[in-house]
C-alpha cells in the first residue's frame, strides 16, 4: 500500500503494522554519507545531517535490507512497516526497506519524458516558480506554540521555486474536521480572530526572518524573485481578522506586508458564502464587495478560493483586477459540499484575466502524470493563461501528490509531456505572477 506522510498517526498506518508499504520522503544520516543501511526519512529535507524533527509523527526509522544510495533530494522506499513505541520514542519503523527505482516497465511508460531536454527534466523555468497557496513550514501549529519551523527555503531552492504564497489560517482557531470536512465549531468572541490572526502573522514573519526569506511587497519584487533567495509572498486564508473592520485591511497591508488575500475558508464570514456551509449572503455581501475594492486600490491580490460561484461572480463583477482561486480542480458533477469547481466556475475567474490553481490532493491525483492530467482538463475549459499551481502544502488531509517543493521537476517534467516550456513556464509561475503585477501596479 501507498503511505503519506500526512497519514502517519491515523488508523491507517496503525493498521498497516507488519505491511509492505511505499512512502516517498527525503533520507537524514547521523553523520554525512552518500549510501547507509539506516537512516531517518523525513517527509522535508533536513537542515544537517542527523537533525530529525522532535515530533514522532514526522519520522521514521528506516532499516534497509542493504546500504542505499541517498540521493540529495527524495527518495521512495519500499519496506514493512512496523507501528511501535520504543523506549527512543520511535513510533514508526520501515524494516527490509529498498529504494523503489526504474524497472523496464516504468522506463517504457516514461519514455516521453525522458526524450525531453535535460534542462525541462531539470531546473524548471530557470528558478522562476510560484506556488500561489502554502502552508509550508509549519506555522499553522507554530502559531498555536506546537513545534518549530519546518525547512521552507532549502527545497524552494531544489525545486527551483522562486516564491510562495504563505497563508495564515484566519479562522484556525474555531474549525475542525466533521463530517468528512473542516467545520467552524463555534462564534468567535470579537476580537478573538484578530488577536490569533496577529500572533499568526507574527509567527510566519519569525519563519521569514529565521530562514532568511525576503518578503515581497511590489510588482518589482516578484519580477526580481528567484529560487537562489526563496521569497515569500504574505497571505491570509481568509478574511476573518477584519471581523467587520475595513480599517484592519490597511493595518494588515502596512504591517504585515499582505498581498494577497483569500475572502473566506470554511467558517461563514461577513464576506460572502462559502462552497463548504449552507449559503445564507447570496453570493457576496455588500462589505466584501468593499473589501474587494480596497484591495484593488491598495494592490493586494484578490482570491475567490473556497467561495460559492455566486460569491465568484459577484466579485468578478467588482473587481478591476484579475481573480486567482487558489487551490483546486476541476468536476462536471459536483458533490454536496466539494471544494472542486465546475466549468463555469472556472471561466467567471478567467474571464477577470485570472488564474486558477491546480491542487494536488492525492484523493484526485495518485501521480504527477494525473496531476498534469488536471492542469490539462482546467487548460482545456479556460486557456493555457488562466491556470497556474496552488499546492496546499502542509493542508491537504487526503495527503499531496506533491509533498515537498524539492520534487516540482517531476510535475515539469509530467507537463513537458504535454506542453512547450513556455506553456510550462506560464503554468508554474508566469501566469500567477502576470496577476501579482496587474494587482499591484
Amino acid at each position: 500500500m501507498k503511505l503519506d506522510w500526512n497519514e502517519l498517526g491515523t488508523p491507517r498506518a496503525d493498521r498497516a503494522d507488519g505491511e509492505w508499504v511505499e512512502i516517498s520522503g527525503f533520507a537524514t544520516t547521523l553523520l554525512p554519507a552518500t549510501k547507509s543501511a539506516y537512516f531517518h526519512l523525513t517527509a522535508e529535507p533536513g537542515c544537517c545531517p542527523g537533525c530529525v524533527p522532535a515530533n514522532p509523527l514526522a519520522v521514521i526509522e528506516v532499516f534497509a535490507k542493504r546500504p542505499i544510495d541517498l540521493p540529495l533530494g527524495s527518495l521512495r522506499l519500499r519496506g514493512r512497516l512496523a507501528v511501535c513505541d520504543d523506549e527512543l520514542g520511535w513510533r514508526y519503523q520501515l524494516k527490509g526497506a529498498e529504494r523503489k527505482g526504474w524497472t523496464r516497465r516504468r522506463l517504457l511508460r516514461a519514455t516521453p519524458l525522458i526524450a525531453l531536454p535535460m534542462p525541462a527534466l531539470a531546473q524548471p523555468m530557470d528558478g522562476l516558480a510560484v506556488d500561489m497557496h502554502s502552508h509550508a513550514g509549519n506555522v499553522i501549529d507554530a502559531s498555536f506554540g506546537r513545534g518549530s519551523f519546518s525547512p521552507v527555503a532549502e527545497p524552494m531552492r531544489q525545486g527551483s521555486v522562486s516564491a510562495i504564497c504563505l497563508a495564515i489560517v484566519a479562522d484556525a482557531l474555531i474549525i475542525q474536521r466533521m463530517d468528512g470536512r473542516l467545520r467552524p465549531i463555534r462564534s468567535p468572541a470579537f476580537g478573538e480572530v484578530y488577536r490569533y490572526s496577529q500572533v499568526a502573522f507574527a509567527k510566519l514573519h519569525a519563519l521569514a526572518g529565521e530562514q532568511r526569506m525576503p518578503l515581497l511587497r511590489t510588482a518589482a519584487d516578484l519580477r526580481g524573485a528567484h529560487s537562489s533567495v526563496p521569497s515569500i509572498i504574505v497571505a491570509s486564508e481568509g478574511a476573518d481578522f477584519l471581523e467587520g473592520k475595513i480599517e484592519r485591511l490597511a493595518e494588515a497591508y502596512q504591517r504585515w506586508a499582505l498581498r494577497h488575500l483569500q475572502l473566506t475558508h470554511f467558517t461563514p464570514n461577513a464576506l460572502g458564502d462559502i462552497q463548504t456551509e449552507p449559503a445564507v449572503n447570496g453570493g457576496l455581501t455588500a462589505f466584501g464587495a468593499e473589501v474587494v475594492r480596497q484591495c484593488n486600490q491598495m494592490g493586494i491580490v484578490v482570491d475567490v478560493a473556497h467561495g460559492t460561484y455566486e460569491l465568484v461572480k459577484k466579485v468578478a463583477a467588482a473587481t478591476r483586477k484579475p481573480l486567482v482561486l487558489s487551490h483546486t480542480s476541476l468536476t462536471e458533477q459536483p458533490r454536496a459540499w466539494t471544494r472542486l469547481i465546475t466549468p463555469d466556475h472556472a471561466k467567471a475567474v478567467a474571464s477577470t484575466g485570472g488564474v486558477i490553481g491546480i491542487w494536488p490532493n492525492l484523493e484526485f491525483f495518485s501521480n504527477y502524470k494525473a496531476f498534469a492530467d488536471g492542469f490539462a482538463r482546467m487548460v482545456d475549459v479556460v486557456g493555457i493563461d488562466h491556470v497556474g499551481l496552488g499546492t496546499d502544502q502542509l493542508g491537504i488531509f487526503a495527503g499531496s501528490t506533491m509533498p515537498s517543493y524539492a520534487n516540482l521537476s517531476q510535475l515539469v517534467a509530467a507537463l513537458g509531456a504535454r506542453y512547450t516550456p513556455e506553456e510550462t513556464a506560464k503554468l508554474l509561475g508566469g501566469n500567477y505572477r502576470r496577476v501579482f503585477e496587474a494587482s499591484l501596479s
